[in-house]
């Protein structure tokens, strides 16, 4: 095997590489074992992958493709990158569904055992694409991965099917030759990762290594390419994508408010994840319970809620809806509930596994009656550990449920992360009831559970507490003591206290921050997973010497209280969103502004690119003007 050391290569400042295949290849698995040996090797990165639509879709078909694109820098970037330069398909389908978004003069490397009649077929190929001339602009690396997987197999009593299966380690040697990455990460975790499976660590390992050395016995020498580390701050990093990051966060919410978690969930793509997580995280104090459906996980958890926990459900954007009615009873019971959307494409069942930020409307206003909560956005993968904390602390703050807003591009995509000083993150400071707050007509003491402090935040008293017994329950309230009331005029102060309870929070949480150009006339309004390829956008366009700002939005409800002042200072306000116009709506009305839209629902990120000739156009009008 080579040694990465001695390999000549030339040196660039960043690579854009695709793996795709169908769903069985163990794309996902080969990407992500490139990233991380690419994080170890220091570089910085961004991940996109995608996954079919089906649970098992035809195999060798177009809807069957699983892919995963990662970029690799030397420099900080912030997105997966606009077009790949590499695209390692695995059959034909993957090559003619992914060779579309490959750069011009690409290289193309094929697994040319699958490039037969059949395969051919289910694609929709009537030629072979790698002995026609459609492929001519390109570099064609095509390799007989199969039978080089099962020929280093053959001594090493594994059956050829089971052999088969480890060509994706044979596709992940060669490109970590072509891009010397190290390869102990790779091994060491093929080892840990089938521990008790000797001969699927054989196979696994010989094919990586057969893949490895292919590149130099091959010649490949001119394809070999080194990304130097990048300049990070000094620290401890790891690698970490959204779902994981966001359910850190939850566990550090309980940490520093001193509450045990309750984790009321029911599976749903993309969210899922975060259950599994946080389900290996007793240790913490953390309970899951994967309920039977949408309704019974988010009652349970209003349930735990009522018990003193820091309660937890989670879901995608068909789960917001069935529990709507629930998630009307916590605003009206005034209890602290944390509701994670990871939002994906839609109506209905939609796009399961591909990204959307749809919901946005529905998270503001998707209920029944006048039942306003807060909503916080997360905006790129490790940031969902800080939006976690923040929607943990507004919610058992000021005893409301929030809405936490991730999307499936966020969940799945990964970066480094550098890992908080655990001193630095903020304190949750949580107080319950624990006497009587007022008296009865007899001068007898009593608790009133709607007796509100400064900000209209009523007490949180944990049931079978001595006296301070006390009910709540679905029905309009008694201002102060609880009691079921049919007032008219008690429902309009009740209905008005909800709602300046939740106006109060927009004095608690940062100004709008202001990047870039402070005297440029255009400003890019983001939220949300759209952060990555405005970030990218702008470096380019400043970098090209046009003049154009950003600020991003992670609290959506309430605004910052100076939103409306920083965005009549510009004359062009461009929302980009993963949706039909949903924040330029909210924008508009609140403050009308005449926002400018950029759309997109493709079930794809923007790409830097895009934002970039959208944004320009809007720059160039401004100066026509």
């Amino acid at each position: 095997m080579t040694d990465v050391a001695e390999t000549t290569s030339r040196d660039v400042d960043k690579v854009v590489i695709r793996f795709a295949g169908d769903s069985g290849d163990g794309m996902q698995l080969t990407g992500d074992r490139f990233t991380s040996a690419s994080a170890l090797f220091g570089n910085d990165l961004s991940t996109l992958p995608e996954f079919p639509a089906e649970i098992r879709a035809p195999q060798g078909t177009l809807a069957g493709v699983s892919a995963f694109q990662v970029q690799i820098s030397s420099e900080e970037i912030s997105t997966p990158g606009d077009a790949p330069t590499v695209l390692v398909a695995m059959n034909p389908a993957a090559l003619k569904s992914d060779l579309g978004r490959l750069a011009q003069g690409g290289t193309v490397i094929v697994n040319e055992d699958a490039f037969e009649e059949r395969n051919l077929a289910k694609a929709g190929y009537i030629d072979n694409p790698l002995e026609d001339d459609s492929l001519d602009g390109y570099t064609l690396i095509k390799i007989p991965m199969s039978k080089l997987t099962r020929e280093v197999c053959a001594d090493l009593d594994v059956k050829t099917r089971d052999a088969e299966r480890s060509k994706n380690f044979f596709a992940l040697g060669l490109v970590s030759w072509m891009y010397t990455r190290p390869t102990e990460p790779t091994l060491d975790w093929i080892e840990q990762k089938f521990k008790g499976k000797d001969k699927v660590i054989a196979a696994n390992t010989a094919a990586f290594k057969a893949g490895h050395a292919y590149g130099e016995t091959a010649e490949l020498g001119s394809h070999v390419v080194s990304i130097p580390p990048a300049k990070l701050d000094p620290g401890t990093y790891t690698n970490i994508n959204g779902n994981t990051a966001l359910s850190w966060g939850l566990v550090a919410a309980s940490q520093q408010s001193g509450l045990p978690i309750f984790l009321g969930s029911y599976p749903i793509t993309p969210a899922s994840d975060i259950l599994h997580e946080l389900a290996k995280h007793k240790n913490f104090g953390v309970r899951t319970f994967q309920a039977e459906d949408e309704i019974a996980a988010v009652s349970s958890a209003i349930g735990a809620s009522y018990g003193g926990h820091l309660a937890i459900t989670t879901t995608s954007g068909p789960g917001i809806a069935l529990k709507g009615e629930a998630i009307g009873l916590a605003v009206s019971l005034e209890l602290p509930l944390v509701i994670v959307d990871i939002q994906r494409g839609g109506p209905s069942t939609g796009l399961p596994t591909k990204t959307e930020a749809s919901d946005l409307l529905m998270a503001m206003y998707g209920r029944h009656g006048e039942s306003q909560m807060p909503v916080i956005s997360a905006y790129s993968p490790s940031q969902c550990f800080d939006a976690a904390i923040e929607a943990s602390r507004i919610a058992l703050k000021y005893m409301t449920p929030v809405l936490l807003l991730s999307d499936g591009y966020l969940a799945n995509s990964s970066e480094p992360w550098k890992l908080p000083d655990v001193s630095t993150l903020p304190t949750i400071d949580v107080e319950f009831a624990t006497k009587p707050n007022t008296t009865d007509e007899d001068g007898n003491p009593v608790f009133h559970p709607f007796a509100r402090d400064e900000n209209l935040v009523r007490p949180w008293a944990i049931p079978g507490a001595d006296g301070l017994m006390h009910r709540v329950g679905g029905l309009e309230k008694d201002d102060g003591s609880g009691n079921v009331s049919y007032d008219p005029a008690n429902h309009a102060r009740m209905t008005e206290l909800r709602k300046e309870r939740i106006d109060i929070i927009a004095n608690d949480i940062p100004l709008t921050e202001v990047r870039g150009d402070v005297d440029a006339d255009v400003l890019v309004l983001g939220w949300g997973s759209t952060f990555g390829a405005i970030s990218g956008a702008m470096r380019r366009l400043r970098k090209d010497g046009q003049k154009v700002a950003h600020a991003h939005l992670t609290h959506i409800h309430p605004f910052p209280r100076d939103l409306g002042e920083v965005l009549n200072r510009y004359e062009t306000v461009v929302v980009p969103e993963l949706n039909m116009g949903q924040l330029v709506k909210l924008i508009r009305a609140e403050f009308l502004i005449d926002a400018k839209p950029i759309n997109k629902v493709m079930g794809q990120p923007f790409t830097a690119g895009e934002l970039e000739r959208e944004l320009l156009a809007y720059i160039e009008a401004g100066k026509a003007s």
